[in-house]
């Protein structure tokens, strides 16, 4: 545990990527099987304990603190872990009666994992018991999964291909087929075994993205060159079948099929699909709020399936039976996709369809049609383009409709986290509208969102200077201010919301301007976005 307590804290203070790569390198070659194997679970975001949550945490600290002192340093400190770590308070030392084990790494990982509810605080206080201030913040990093040391998991596998000298997409070919502790993953890599045989039909792959358009790019790309199609409003999925089984993966690779029972039921045939999961009826695409009823469901009833049936969109064939087709161009892909579904007729599976078009004029027409259609704008690929895993430069484009302003006013304002803990940085925001209620009179803000980025460094000091000059009420972490200040907030559309008081929330709100100019009582009001509710 001491060696990655020291990985995760001298990440957190090397700010350049380099850096960064060299000392994961250095951890992966020196540290031991299983725990740098964990340690990368940890780093890329694979590791997870049931029986292990901040509330449990929270529980545990505030027997051995005041639970007011706890709650006011965490409001201070903004780190769970880190206030934690400094408040915890030390028990015997290191040889006296009573003092206990520190823990390794692979301990920590594999006794929590099987630990339910009642094992696992047990566990995590006496391990907090017997760590230093640095083992104690690693520890409840591990635990609660937000490292927040700079490393994404693209940065691990890096320092992953170079450990081995392999390229970044070799790693990403078997990456989705290995699981924690990775114990042939580095075996492979430092020589000692042949790589892993994964079969990539049943595994996820990693998928091929697009590059945000800038339109300066059109004059010069060759629109004979490009295919285009409807940007969907849904999630990215891949559909990975075969040998009698059938997985339906998020685009992080998650498993998401036991939420789609009515998909699932279906599929019966051996094929890895790229595509768009939506709600449709009749074939009638359904807004994006639509979809979110179904997401992330433990449980789907009878009542949901039959509201709102999910149908997946394919755009793409990767693996039709044994043949891997991704090294194809777009076009031959195309034709086998067409040729599969033409032959399987799967139900509730359909293809996204191409656009006809000649000149760039054409498809700006069509997408300034998406906003009405509740699409988010134009796909464009390259007819020779191959399926190639990240997002690389050139082959493929996605050209959004622009996005919608609103003059909102801010209402609340909560402390951030990581470096932004001591600064008020997240903020929610409020349009008007007439009070309701029986004789009442005169206008009211209603919240419509929150966000938490469009803004300078700069602007974040002039908006938390202005936020403790305007606080009216304090709610622990979370203050309430005058109507006083106005943002223009850009968002991707508007839906039904029964979780805020106005009855809608925004998609995709973030800050496009601080309006320090206009007074409050001219922001928008509640009714201008009911008007552009999709669907």
């Amino acid at each position: 545990m001491k060696r990655f307590a020291e990985l995760l804290d001298r990440l957190s203070y090397t700010p350049a990527r380099n850096a960064k790569l060299t000392l994961l390198t250095d951890y992966f070659r020196a540290a031991p099987d299983p725990d740098r194997g964990y340690a990368l679970a940890a780093l890329t975001g694979g590791l997870g304990f049931a029986g292990a949550k901040p509330a449990m945490i929270r529980g545990l600290v505030e027997q051995r603190v005041d639970s007011k002192l706890f709650r006011w340093s965490y409001d201070y400190v903004g780190d769970m872990a880190e206030t934690v770590a400094l408040i915890w308070p030390p028990q015997a030392e290191d040889g006296d009666a009573g003092a206990g084990h520190p823990p390794g790494l692979a301990e920590v990982v594999e006794q929590l994992s099987r630990a339910g509810r009642v094992e696992a605080p047990r566990l995590v206080a006496g391990w907090l018991d017997a760590l230093d201030a640095d083992g104690r913040w690693a520890l409840l990093k591990l635990i609660t999964g937000g490292l927040r040391v700079g490393v994404s998991a693209r940065l691990a596998k890096t320092a992953l291909a170079r450990l081995g000298e392999v390229s970044l997409e070799e790693i990403e070919e078997v990456w989705h087929g290995m699981a924690p502790p990775f114990v042939a993953l580095f075996a492979w890599l430092e020589g000692h075994a042949p790589p892993p045989q994964i079969d990539l039909r049943r595994a996820f792959r990693p998928l091929m993205l697009a590059n945000p358009l800038d339109e300066a790019e059109l004059a010069r790309l060759d629109p004979a060159d490009f295919r285009a199609e409807w940007k969907w409003d849904g999630i990215r999925v891949q559909l990975a079948a075969g040998g009698g089984e059938a997985r339906l993966f998020s685009r992080s690779g998650d498993e998401i099929g036991a939420a789609f029972p009515d998909l699932m039921a279906g599929v019966a045939f051996d094929v890895v699909l790229d595509g768009e999961l939506l709600v449709a009826r009749e074939g009638e695409i359904a807004p994006f709020n639509d979809l979110q009823q179904r997401l992330n469901r433990k449980k789907v009833t009878a009542k949901m399936l039959a509201d709102y049936p999910a149908q997946l969109r394919a755009y793409d064939i990767l693996f039709d039976g044994e043949d891997d087709l991704r090294p194809l161009p777009f076009d031959a892909r195309r034709a086998r996709l067409e040729a599969w579904h033409a032959q399987e007729r799967p139900v509730r599976i359909d293809l996204s369809p191409l656009l006809d078009f000649s000149a760039w004029d054409e498809l700006h027409a069509l997408r300034n049609s998406a906003r009405e259609n509740a699409i988010e704008g134009l796909m464009l690929k390259r007819g020779d383009s191959p399926y190639v895993a990240g997002r690389p430069k050139g082959p493929w484009f996605k050209w959004k409709r622009d996005a919608l302003t609103l003059d909102t006013v801010l209402m609340y304002a909560q402390r951030g986290h990581g470096k932004r803990s001591s600064l008020y940085s997240d903020y929610t925001f409020g349009a008007w509208r007439a009070k309701e209620g029986e004789g009442e009179a005169g206008e009211e803000l209603v919240p419509v969102g929150k966000a938490y980025f469009g803004f300078t460094d700069e602007e974040l000091l002039q908006l938390d200077k202005w936020i403790r000059a305007n606080t009216t009420e304090r709610f622990g972490p979370v203050r309430a201010v005058r109507a006083g200040l106005v943002f223009e907030v850009a968002f991707d559309a508007v839906q039904r919301s029964t979780r805020h008081k106005s009855g809608v929330a925004l998609r995709f709100p973030r800050i496009h301007r601080i309006r320090w100019d206009k007074p409050a009582e001219e922001a928008d009001r509640l009714e201008s976005l009911e008007k552009l509710i999709e669907g």
